[in-house]
């Protein structure tokens, strides 16, 4: 054999044994298949496959965080909305990822986005706003059960935005207002009450003591007369004069 037959021979025999070794990252597993036949799940490290014969797939095993695409959606209760999610989950078993469906991640976004819409239909407004916790765990569970058969498991669902049309954003604006006027009215009103219980509970005390009405009347007089004023007009009890006028008709008849 001459020089140039060796050199092929060798360059030959070194392509052979590249495409033959592989390296799995320690977060990676490798699907192998002989003739085209499943034989196992190698890995990670340093793997040597049959050249010719044997090929390999490999399959991540962290945690893939899936956005799923803006959804409109018709809520039970006949509103139109927008809704957006994001999930996450990661490869259980590599082998069910590789031979029981064909290109998982899209089949994962797909299940996701229909999942998506059926369950926001099932839903109702006020639980999509204000119990959201219910609608990703319903999510979760039911993305999980679409993805058992692929070795994917689902571990959070999360809805991220919901939009509502304009008409009903006023709507809701006009009746959180209307909300927020009757508590106010209810607060007055009970202020109101409380006051008048007071009052009615000063008025016993002070009928009680008719020298404390007087009392009350100086010391409002008082407060009055410091506030930057030149007229002050003010009440007198006639329970005050009386005396007065009393004292000279008893001098007359004596």
């Amino acid at each position: 054999m001459d020089f140039v037959g060796i050199i092929v021979l060798a360059i030959f025999i070194l392509m052979v044994l590249v495409s033959s070794i592989r390296i799995v990252n320690e977060y990676e597993r490798g699907v192998v298949f002989r003739l085209g036949r499943y034989v196992g799940v190698r890995g990670p490290g340093l793997i040597l496959l049959i050249p010719f014969i044997e090929r390999m797939v490999k399959v991540e095993l962290r945690v893939v965080t899936m956005d799923v695409p803006q959804q409109e959606c018709i809520t039970m209760d006949t509103v139109t909305v927008k809704v957006d999610a994001v999930v996450y989950f990661r490869v259980m078993k590599p082998e069910s990822a590789v031979l029981n469906v064909e290109q998982y991640m899209r089949a994962t976004s797909l299940l996701c986005q229909t999942t998506l819409r059926n369950v926001v239909g099932q839903s109702d407004l006020e639980d999509l706003l204000g119990h959201r916790d219910k609608v990703n765990e319903k999510l979760q569970v039911m993305i999980d059960e679409g993805t058992e058969p692929w070795g994917i498991k689902v571990s959070m669902v999360e809805v991220r935005d919901v939009q509502l049309p304009e008409t009903m954003q006023r709507a809701m604006a006009a009746q959180a207002e209307a909300e927020r006027e009757r508590r106010a009215k209810i607060v007055h009103a009970d202020g109101e009450a409380q006051a008048a219980e007071k009052l009615a509970e000063a008025a016993r005390i002070i009928s009680g003591q008719p020298q404390a009405m007087q009392l009350r009347y100086l010391q409002t007089l008082i407060t009055i007369s410091t506030e930057k004023t030149n007229t002050i007009v003010f009440p007198l009890p006639i329970d005050l004069i009386m005396p007065l006028l009393n004292k000279p008709s008893e001098g007359q008849k004596k």
